[in-house]
């Protein structure tokens, strides 16, 4: 280590998950600014096996063990929606900052308990939005607000992909926090509230429910401040597809691929009247912005894009999505 550069931050990961080897523990050993510690799963083989694949050091049997390890600095939570809450909280209350996966929570009351505990300690609480962090949406962000289609008037996000009811597909456990609204929706929505820089006034909904009883898709509108509708469309039963489409009252963006940019994208704006242009920005992995920015904060700089209040915010909206879409109706945020 040079001098005057920063130790690596000692992260240790809830839960032996899938999301974790492209979301945290290859951007650790690509930019440097995370070491990834420990990993704790219910069964310690599972954890053992977890460690030795990926070159942890720590395996543990336990969540409450990772949090109280004294290697450990700042905790990523990657297990089901069901348990962001309590071991978030008890982390923050241990002294130890959290970078936690999305949906960042079952329901806006636990956002807000999550949050309040953040706040108490003073320490940071990111959802991982990755997306976020990348310079493809600072660019989407940049287009919208120069003018150059004029004033946002709608916006359309999809996110559809296959996801397959195996038995053990854990988006298919409506206590664990599945469904497609909450795994694939919240990207579509956390677009929408981005490009709109405001919260939505009210929502409708449908959900076309599995045997398990999730939503295998779910279709909402959103009413935006000053008129602006967002239609918003989410499926596990459908072809891969991510995309945002925002109508301007001079032209439009065409987002593909604002998901996973490192995959491949493209932005394509036009203008009424004029003929159409393509951009893409840098394919660097979306995982490696979030590191940065959560590490950066933890140390001091500035606060995370997809913070606490944020979060909070996210959950209301998507509490209401769901209510719309039990009743079929409208449901009006207060």
């Amino acid at each position: 280590m040079g001098a005057g550069q920063a130790r690596p931050l000692r992260i240790g990961i809830l839960g032996a998950a899938r999301i974790a080897p492209p979301a945290l523990i290859a951007p650790a050993t690509a930019t440097g600014a995370a070491q990834v510690v420990a990993v704790a799963a219910r069964d310690q083989a599972r954890a053992t096996a977890y460690a030795i694949e990926h070159a942890i050091p720590i395996a543990l049997d336990s969540y409450e063990a990772l949090i109280a390890h004294p290697e450990v600095e700042a905790i990523y939570n990657a297990l089901p929606p069901s348990r962001h809450a309590d071991l978030t909280i008890a982390a923050l209350k241990v002294g130890k900052p959290v970078l936690c996966e999305k949906p960042f929570a079952l329901n806006a009351a636990e956002a807000r308990a999550m949050t309040d505990a953040a706040r108490a300690a003073g320490l940071v609480l990111m959802e991982a939005f990755h997306y976020r962090y990348h310079p493809l949406f600072a660019r989407v962000l940049e287009i919208c607000a120069s003018g150059e289609i004029g004033a946002v008037r709608r916006m359309e996000a999809v996110f559809t992909t296959s996801i397959a009811e195996t038995g053990d597909e854990l988006r298919y456990v409506s206590a664990l926090g599945g469904g497609a609204l909450m795994d694939l929706g919240t990207y579509c929505l956390h677009w929408a509230r981005t490009v709109a820089g405001a919260e939505p006034l009210g929502a409708q909904a449908e959900s076309v429910l599995g045997a398990s009883g999730v939503d295998i898709s779910t279709h909402a509108i959103l009413n935006f401040p000053g008129g602006v509708i967002a239609e918003l469309t989410c499926d596990m039963a459908g072809p891969v597809r991510a995309s945002l489409e925002i109508t301007g009252l001079e032209g439009s963006l065409k987002v593909i691929n604002p998901l996973a940019p490192q995959m491949g994208h493209m932005l394509e704006v036009t203008r009424e009247g004029e003929g159409g242009r393509r951009e893409t920005v840098t394919r660097d992995p979306t995982y490696d912005f979030q590191l940065r920015a959560f590490v950066a904060a933890v140390r001091g700089g500035l606060p995370p894009l997809t913070g606490g209040a944020d979060a909070v915010a996210q959950m209301t909206a998507m509490d209401a999505i769901k209510a719309a879409a039990r009743l079929g109706g409208l449901k009006t945020l207060n």
